[in-house]
């Protein structure tokens, strides 16, 4: 299914300063029954964010009103465990368009890509510096443009550079998935199968 188009994106951003966050702790296992990719937003973090009896618990992000925005800031290694494409889907559900990690397990990588999340790769030290400011200042604004690939904090700092597989990319400029992307090609696919037929 098509996608948002995601080109220049300026918010603020949600710290989460935990490292080797598994997919289990972003969406719990029971919360998987569900084949839609509708409501996994309202269960991210389920276990952090409230108690058994459904209360929220207040000193958890999500839960502080003074954080809000479009960028999820996590600490190293996100993503791990295993495979579930839920996570993704519970992340994208609650309003994020992006998360920013020094590294991120390879599948949840993927399914980011595949299901229009941006995961962006920063320096560690360069996420540590940016967990503390956004923790110190909550109203810090943030810009990534993904056609240059630049991520930098507003005004004004040093933007850093980020990597991205060029089909995904030109998938999450367009707002397209694999499907929508074959399809605008159907014609060169066509042309191509006509030519080997006659070699």
């Amino acid at each position: 299914m098509p996608k948002e188009k995601f080109n220049i994106l300026e918010t603020t951003c949600v710290p989460l300063p935990l490292d080797n966050v598994d997919t289990d702790q972003i969406i719990p296992a029971r919360f998987l029954s569900s084949t839609s990719r509708e409501g996994f937003g309202d269960n991210l973090f389920r276990d952090w964010r409230y108690t058994k009896s459904g209360e929220p618990i207040p000193d958890f992000v999500l839960n502080n009103p003074g954080f809000k925005g479009e960028v999820l800031v996590a600490g190293k290694n996100f993503g791990i465990g295993s495979s579930r494409e839920h996570a993704v889907w519970a992340i994208s559900g609650y309003g994020f368009r992006a998360v920013v990690s020094s590294f991120f397990a390879d599948i949840f990588k993927n399914n980011s890509l595949n299901n229009g999340l941006l995961p962006i790769v920063v320096p560690d030290k360069y996420l540590r510096d940016l967990l503390d400011l956004i923790n110190k200042k909550p109203d810090t604004k943030v810009r990534i443009d993904l056609e240059k690939q630049l991520f930098s904090v507003l005004p004004g700092e040093t933007a850093v550079s980020f990597e991205i597989n060029p089909y995904k990319k030109e998938c999450l400029l367009n707002g397209l998935d694999d499907i929508d992307y074959l399809l605008g090609i159907k014609d060169l696919i066509t042309s191509f199968e006509n030519n080997t037929r006659l070699k």
